[in-house]
């Protein structure tokens, strides 16, 4: 069996490969980049529609993470499984819900089939992807870029950076509502009342 330390190198430029992809992609990250987004999903809120996530494989479980994160901070969000949408359950997404969409290239067939359902049920669509030419960017009514070169390992295929791209991308999503709606210490406790979080809650 080979030892681990023969695998330093591999893992060391893994990290290395990590830190310089998301460092190349927060530099892209400002108000600017979410201007679109962050609109459609105010106006939505205001109109009394509702936010969605959704993607397949990898990014689906992002997608749940996102979904938890958001509805967390201020901004009631629901997962909506990628494969099943076009099985009946684009039916939780109603005619003006927003709908955020994850895919590293924007081409997987699976989630077209689910943003045709959902578009052509009239909801907005946010793409979120590493390829600004593929098929999700262009069919989307906001895009934000979470893209990488490199995903880390030898082979470059199994999603790695991409999936650490996506993540950072919608948690600055998460931040910029959060504080647009002036989320206090005190909201974010009470929406945690188990664990360390309810333990503070009940000290207030």
């Amino acid at each position: 069996m080979t030892g681990l330390h023969e695998y330093e190198k591999i893992l060391e430029s893994f990290l290395d490969i990590s830190i310089n992809e998301i460092t190349v992609l927060m530099k892209k990250l400002n108000t600017e980049f979410y201007d679109k987004a962050v609109e459609l999903i105010l106006e939505a809120e205001e109109n009394g529609n509702r936010l969605h996530v959704t993607g397949i494989g990898k990014p689906g479980h992002v997608a749940g993470y996102v979904a938890s994160l958001l509805s967390s901070t201020g901004t009631p969000t629901y997962e909506l499984n990628g494969t099943e949408a076009i099985h009946g359950s684009s039916g939780q997404v109603r005619p003006g819900d927003v709908v955020i969409a994850i895919s590293n290239s924007g081409e997987t067939a699976e989630l077209k089939a689910t943003i045709t359902t959902l578009k052509n049920n009239k909801a907005k669509i946010i793409s979120v992807c590493g390829n600004p030419e593929s098929w999700l960017a262009k069919h989307g009514d906001a895009f934000l870029f979470a893209g990488v070169e490199r995903e880390g390992d030898p082979i470059n295929k199994a999603p790695r950076a991409s999936i650490s791209a996506e993540i950072i991308v919608l948690q600055g999503l998460s931040v910029i509502l959060q504080c647009m709606k002036g989320i206090t210490p005190q909201q974010y406790v009470r929406w945690h009342p188990g664990g360390t979080l309810g333990k503070l809650a009940e000290g207030e």
